[in-house]
């Protein structure tokens, strides 16, 4: 063999799993990995307090808690994946999404269009094997997300991060539904504690990327009404969360003392950090707060039950 011929095969070779990797990469940005993770910790969360609060046991209901998480995460992967179908024409002018891969156009837009349905489709499917609720829930959660939010409040509307939020809050509602369809008040307050956290989250992003979202049309409240009126309504929407949990009682003392001291901790940071005089270090700092105060209060729900 000649080197040259030994050489041209060396690079294949050591080139492929780079290849494979970056294609790994894209599909995970597609479908926006990270929203689907957190969705699938809500889910996880409402079956899991489903299933303790109507005493049945875990072990029994372990394939429907696979259907559920398989199904749930599914539908979302296809709805994320649509919403970047459908934006491709103004994310190419945001910092934070031009390298998506519908944007540099690794991945064919009609190609995205029809696997979006197809992951939808698919979750919906392992969703009707645990109940017609649960099933029906998720669907209304992709309308909300693909519909309601993407395609008519977006781009038009600055109260389009509280309609988005509608879609945000389903997944613990898929969760419960799957282990029980009669809703029980509970599974509405893990609905209405997602629902409430989402705005004070998204406004704080959408202040580091006010000039993005200006270049793109956006109307995302700071391009809008500016940063003094955003802040003045995350710290609004944080106050709306102070008496949720007090509708969770049943999850004990223990639960309501963190959950309270979360809430009051979040507001006591933002005034903390007025003194900084920069408002985007500040919606930082509220946004990474945003995100543990979500995952700490969700996992803190399934710990209590184990105590």
């Amino acid at each position: 063999m000649s080197n040259s011929k030994a050489l041209s095969e060396a690079v294949l070779k050591s080139g492929q799993p780079a290849v494979e990797k970056t294609l790994l990469k894209d599909f995970l940005a597609l479908i926006k990995v990270g929203i689907v993770n957190s969705n699938a910790m809500t889910t996880f969360t409402g079956l899991w307090l489903a299933i303790h609060f109507s005493g049945a046991r875990f072990l029994d209901n372990i394939d429907l808690i696979f259907a559920t998480l398989i199904g749930s995460s599914l539908i979302v992967a296809g709805s994320c994946s649509l919403n970047n179908y459908i934006d491709r024409d103004i994310d190419h002018l945001m910092e934070r999404t031009k390298d998506r891969p519908t944007v540099t156009g690794k991945f064919q837009p009609g190609k995205v269009a029809l696997m979006s349905f197809l992951l939808i489709g698919i979750g919906t499917a392992f969703l009707f094997t645990t109940t017609i609720t649960a099933a029906v829930i998720g669907l209304f959660g992709v309308f909300s997300y693909v519909v309601l939010y993407t395609l008519w409040s977006k781009r038009q509307y600055v109260s389009n991060t509280i309609v988005g939020s509608i879609s945000g809050a389903i997944p613990p509602l898929i969760g419960w539904a799957a282990i029980d369809a009669n809703l029980d008040l509970m599974a509405w307050m893990l609905f209405a504690i997602v629902f409430v956290w989402q705005p004070p989250h998204f406004y704080a992003l959408a202040m580091r990327r006010a000039e993005e979202y200006r270049a793109a049309g956006i109307p995302m409240l700071p391009v809008v009404k500016g940063f003094k009126a955003t802040k003045k309504s995350i710290y609004l929407w944080i106050a709306a969360l102070l008496p949720l949990p007090f509708f969770l009682q049943e999850l004990g003392i223990s639960f309501l003392i963190l959950a309270t001291t979360l809430n009051v901790g979040w507001i006591v940071l933002g005034i903390y950090l007025e003194k900084l005089k920069d408002d985007i270090k500040w919606a930082k700092l509220m946004f990474v707060y945003s995100l543990q105060y979500l995952t700490v209060l969700f996992v803190a729900m399934v710990i209590v039950t184990l105590i």
